[in-house]
């Protein structure tokens, strides 16, 4: 069901952002600051514009998040990284082709490719470190 997609992407976008914040404080190196600075705002984003859809079909906003997960090692968060970010375009793929309002298709279409972007950018990290 689309809801329920579009609910544990609103869950994994929070994750994600607070996953990236402690990245970010991993290293002192401005390159790599702003390449992780620029996910974790997309990723905020991707929250805000998918709470705000949750609530357009549903009259709700999506609460109660867990912990989120704390990154230790920055290249190993960056694995991590590569394979979430890809999973996340390839999830908001399926849920363009099952959209139930026009309006689900810009903020999909934006996260779906702003995921691919991210994973080029860890991609990039990971082979660095």
């Amino acid at each position: 069901m689309f809801t329920e997609k579009l609910k544990q992407a609103i869950l994994n976008e929070y994750e994600d952002y607070h996953f990236y914040r402690s990245m970010y404080k991993l290293t002192d190196d401005p390159y790599w600051q702003n390449f992780i600075e620029h996910v974790y705002i997309d990723e905020k984003s991707h929250y805000e514009m998918f709470q705000q859809l949750y609530y357009m079909l549903t009259g709700t906003f999506v609460q109660n998040f867990p912990e989120p997960k704390e990154c230790l090692d920055l290249k190993e968060c960056a694995k991590i990284a590569i394979r979430d970010e890809l999973e996340a375009a390839e999830m908001y793929k399926e849920m363009l082709l099952q959209i139930p309002i026009q309006q689900a298709y810009a903020p999909l279409f934006v996260a779906m490719h702003d995921e691919t972007e991210h994973a080029i950018r860890f991609s990039t990290m990971f082979n660095a470190l």
